[in-house]
């Protein structure tokens, strides 16, 4: 279990309060979030193409007068050529630098809230930092810990090589409140930021403009009540530009989460909010009733790095990871516009009921000609639906039985597909074939992915 259980005991609320005086739905699963990849040309720093002058471990530094100190997390075999992202990882109220590096008792696969393994297995390259805050707190007095935050920037950018177009924060409760103050205080510095069960506890200097934001917080939190939430949400829903809505919220009970993606939000400023039924957790896990989940298991991770990941520079800091291609494959024929039908059961690839909520799970249907029916294979290797939709392979899954779904387009490779000559459709990601559920023929047969095996059900034709 999560080191987290205090979190926030309430004689520490007290004490923290008194210091600070239209969209897509996702119901369950972990797909990737809503939003378009927003890409922009990679902006290095003094730090690039010199020998690091700073290596993973503890490090101090003088700021506003007194010494502070954090764990920064280099990746392995950094290379000092490439600009690399910047994630900062923010502690709870009582946490320290060390409980969001080590992912406490969790380990390695919640180490900076999960987003360091699922940034090593994408084969991403970041440069991870976990701050101390002053007695273990946040409270942000006269703005030291933002400034503490400019001063760990300004050496990062001197000693190493940072892509200065991809820094992140995220954080839980204290942690998730510090975050939105930089939100507020720094949003041309920060591309996106993640708020875990926070509220306005460390001020909001400016607050006036966009930057990416994830929220996510639990509907039973009697520690920072999801209303705090709501309130962060709502002011960048504001300065984002999104259309104002009252997104939808599982059922108490349910033990359940619901991820919404704001539209109409300027582009690269999406807005997602994430609420569950559970409480003052930054690990939830779908159909626990346990206050607190495990970081082993949680979807909130996944959900955190899909929202971060989707803002990818032009030129890739680091190599694609072998056999993980990005492009569309050489010879695949793009363009192709109409219904996706199914070889064995003459039926057409269809988004039950005409359904826009991301997360949908697409069928096997009478061809009808309708909207909900029609494809275009793009030069990316994409399957669009409705013109922003695309095929996905729910929670980025590679293995047998993953969901086909839509979702949002992201660039993401679980939204690359391969057009095969023998008529399969292969996911770029995982290789496994488009896959009619036990080799059914009838209307709402559900499609997945599964190892191919040549069967007709796994033969497809587009048009």
């Amino acid at each position: 279990m999560l080191r987290h259980r205090r979190f926030l005991a309430p004689v520490a609320v007290a004490a923290v309060l008194a210091l600070a005086a239209v969209g897509l739905v996702l119901r369950g699963g972990m797909a990737g979030t809503a939003a378009a990849a927003v890409g922009a040309p990679m902006a290095g720093t003094a730090g690039c193409g010199k020998a690091p002058a700073l290596s993973s471990g503890t490090q101090t530094i003088q700021s506003s007068g007194q010494t502070r100190s954090y764990i920064l997390r280099l990746p392995a075999n950094y290379d000092q050529n490439h600009p690399y992202r910047l994630i900062f990882g923010f502690h709870w109220v009582g946490g320290t630098a060390n409980d969001v590096d080590s992912g406490g008792s969790d380990g390695y696969v919640w180490s900076y809230y999960g987003l360091r393994a699922l940034s090593d297995a994408a084969g991403a390259g970041t440069i991870f930092v976990a701050p101390q805050g002053i007695n273990n707190g946040w409270a942000n007095s006269n703005g030291q810990d933002v400034t503490f935050v400019d001063d760990m920037i300004s050496r990062f950018e001197s000693g190493l090589c940072i892509d200065t177009t991809e820094i992140f924060s995220a954080g839980f409760s204290y942690g998730g409140s510090m975050t939105y103050a930089l939100a507020c205080a720094r949003p041309n510095v920060f591309r996106a930021v993640a708020v875990y069960s926070g509220a306005n506890l460390s001020g909001c200097s400016g607050g006036t403009q966009p930057v990416a934001y994830i929220g996510l917080h639990g509907e039973e939190d009697t520690t920072l009540p999801i209303a705090d939430g709501r309130a962060l949400r709502d002011t960048l829903v504001r300065n984002n530009g999104c259309t104002p809505q009252n997104p939808p919220e599982p059922a108490v009970g349910s033990y359940t989460h619901i991820a919404t993606a704001y539209s109409g939000c300027k582009p690269g400023y999406p807005v997602v909010w994430a609420a569950f039924d559970s409480g003052h957790t930054p690990a939830p896990v779908d159909g626990s009733t346990q206050g607190s989940g495990t970081g082993a298991v949680t979807w909130t991770k996944g959900v955190v790095w899909n929202f971060f990941a989707q803002f990818q520079s032009n030129s890739s800091p680091t190599a694609t990871p072998t056999g993980t291609p990005t492009a569309t494959p050489s010879g695949t024929p793009t363009g192709m516009a109409g219904a996706i039908v199914g070889t064995g059961s003459g039926r057409c690839v269809d988004v039950p009921g005409g359904s826009q909520t991301g997360g949908t799970q697409v069928q096997l249907w009478d061809c009808n000609g309708q909207s909900n029916q029609q494809w275009t294979y793009t030069a990316a290797g994409e399957l669009r639906v409705y013109g922003s939709d695309c095929l996905d392979a729910n929670g980025q899954g590679t293995t047998n039985g993953t969901k086909a779904i839509i979702w949002p387009c992201n660039g993401q490779s679980n939204q690359h597909w391969s057009v095969n000559s023998n008529g399969t459709i292969t996911g770029v990601q995982s290789g496994l074939c488009l896959d009619a559920t036990g080799a059914g023929t009838a209307n709402g047969t559900l499609v997945q992915l599964w190892a191919c095996n040549g069967g007709s059900n796994q033969q497809w034709r587009i048009g």
